[in-house]
């Protein structure tokens, strides 16, 4: 299982479960408008979570055959139950422990699965306001309009061998990275780019995947907006068509 692109120009779409925010219920009626739309992933974590996120991984797996992706906000969320496993590097701030720490004391519990982790290079971008990953990593994020750094960020963390690059808004964003941006990291990397934060329209959806977004992850939107899942889809299949010349 992995994120590796099978085609060129392929688009992807990721559901973000923060099981703070489910109950049993609510991850239910997520995994069937996710299953209906045919979502390509499902993402388990988030910047604060209490409640156990193994927990979740399993319920999503019982309930789907989607792949799950484990997006950990912290130690406390190691799992390895997931298909996919994030190993991600907070490379646009400065915080030794976000870097590297972390990951040293994550190692040996993470090295029997380690044919199910993916490093990327995580670059939190100012959208707006003050975000809950943004506060929980005590760093400065590239600003919104600053380009250029977010492309240098990105080309340090696939030159350092991240397998993606994930430029987000974080939880909450009053918007979403600059479809600018997500064109400037795209034309100067050959790893994956995802994308999310901020994205609560169709719309909002339709610009990341024009300007570049190989996946884009939902989260607070599709909250807010249940269609939303099926209308990232519907956009997705759109720009698979014309990618496969149909």
């Amino acid at each position: 299982m992995t994120l590796q692109l099978s085609d060129s120009g392929i688009k992807k779409v990721a559901i973000l479960v923060d099981p703070d925010k489910y109950d049993e219920e609510g991850v239910k009626d997520i995994v069937r408008r996710a299953t209906q739309a045919r979502a390509d992933y499902f993402m388990a974590g988030g910047s604060l979570t209490h409640t156990s996120v193994a927990k979740l991984i399993s319920q999503l797996r019982e309930l789907s055959f989607i792949p799950v992706i484990l997006f950990p906000g912290s130690l406390l969320q190691l799992s390895t139950e997931a298909d996919i496993i994030f190993l991600l590097s907070l490379i646009s701030g400065r915080n030794p422990e976000l870097l590297i720490g972390n990951h040293v004391i994550a190692a040996p519990h993470l090295k029997n699965a380690r044919e199910k982790v993916m490093a990327v290079g995580y670059i939190i971008v100012h959208c707006g306001n003050t975000t809950s990953v943004e506060y929980m990593s005590q760093t400065v994020p590239v600003p919104y309009d600053k380009d250029d750094i977010a492309v240098a960020t990105a080309l340090a963390g696939e030159m350092l061998g991240m397998k993606a690059i994930y430029l987000e808004g974080g939880s909450g964003a009053l918007k979403p990275v600059s479809p600018s941006m997500i064109s400037a990291v795209k034309k100067e990397i050959s790893v994956p780019l995802i994308t999310g934060g901020g994205l609560k329209s169709s719309d909002d959806i339709e610009k990341a995947f024009e300007a570049g977004a190989d996946i884009v992850v939902i989260g607070n939107g599709c909250e807010s907006h249940p269609g939303l899942i099926s209308e990232a889809c519907k956009i997705r299949n759109s720009f698979n068509k014309k990618a496969k010349g149909s």
